[in-house]
């Protein structure tokens, strides 16, 4: 059998390639996984923190302006006419119920409105997280259709920012059967807010003379 004999210049070729593919599994084998590969990894995380670092000076940096933001919105809100003037929920209470009143006696074109109850709800507990205090009342009307329409309109179109809830209308078909009054009877509830600040006045400490004269014993002899 005749063996095959490379010529000089294709040996040197075909020594160079097994060179070449010994220097490339030497360089995975040896090094890209032990070495190169672990540094690659460790200069990926390093950009990603230099990348969350730079974010989060940016965000220091605009600290003071978003404080500044924050104290005018506050502003804003306190003196906003979209909450109840009053200083505390109860006294707000009693401003919703004359809100209702003055609205029903200012809306009586198209028929008849009357308020026949009207009542506070229990205020609800502070809450530390909330800067706003709720005020609420219960609210009774005889109205007919295009008043009543009328009124709460006012209610929750004007200012402060009132809101209705739990509405409820039905027929009086014994008012309907007399004719000359109004068939509707409504019950919903009114709430508003008090702004922010009030109604959190701190309570007065005790005088100090309250715990008695310590001379004044029952067995002293007059």
């Amino acid at each position: 059998m005749k063996r095959l004999e490379l010529k000089p210049r294709d040996s040197r070729i075909a020594a160079l390639l097994l060179l070449l593919l010994a220097l490339v599994l030497g360089y995975f084998l040896l090094l890209h996984w032990w070495f190169v590969a672990p540094l690659r990894a460790i200069d990926a995380q390093m950009d990603a923190l230099r990348d969350t670092e730079s974010r989060y000076a940016a965000a220091i940096a605009e600290k003071p302006a978003l404080q500044r933001r924050i104290a005018e919105l506050g502003a804003g809100q306190a003196a906003s006419a979209a909450f109840l003037p009053e200083t505390d929920p109860s006294a707000a209470s009693a401003g919703l119920m004359q809100r209702v009143v003055d609205a029903v006696a200012a809306h009586t074109a198209g028929g008849g409105c009357a308020v026949t109850q009207k009542m506070p709800l229990p205020n609800p507990p502070d809450d530390n997280d909330s800067p706003y205090r709720k005020a609420a009342v219960s609210i009774s009307l005889r109205c007919d259709m295009e008043p009543l329409v009328a009124v709460l309109n006012a209610l929750e179109q004007g200012t402060p920012y009132l809101f209705v809830d739990d509405l409820s209308v039905y027929r009086n078909p014994v008012a309907a059967q007399q004719g000359n009054q109004p068939a509707l009877e409504v019950q919903f509830t009114l709430s508003g807010y008090v702004r922010p600040g009030h109604g959190q006045a701190a309570a007065p400490p005790a005088p100090a003379g309250d715990q008695g004269d310590p001379g004044d014993d029952d067995g002293e002899e007059p």
